[in-house]
């Protein structure tokens, strides 16, 4: 059971986007991820 969901307001707590806020696109139950709207998003060159 996971207590975030899609929609939820989220504060990243490690990593290099420490202190960022977002909102949750998505939940990966079977890796215990979730995507986070402009979080740790890279392009590909």
């Amino acid at each position: 059971m996971t207590k975030l969901k899609k929609g939820d307001k989220v504060k990243v707590i490690a990593g290099k986007d420490k202190g960022k806020e977002g909102i949750i696109q998505e939940v990966i139950k079977s890796k215990n991820k979730c995507l986070v709207e402009g979080i740790n998003t890279y392009k590909k060159h």
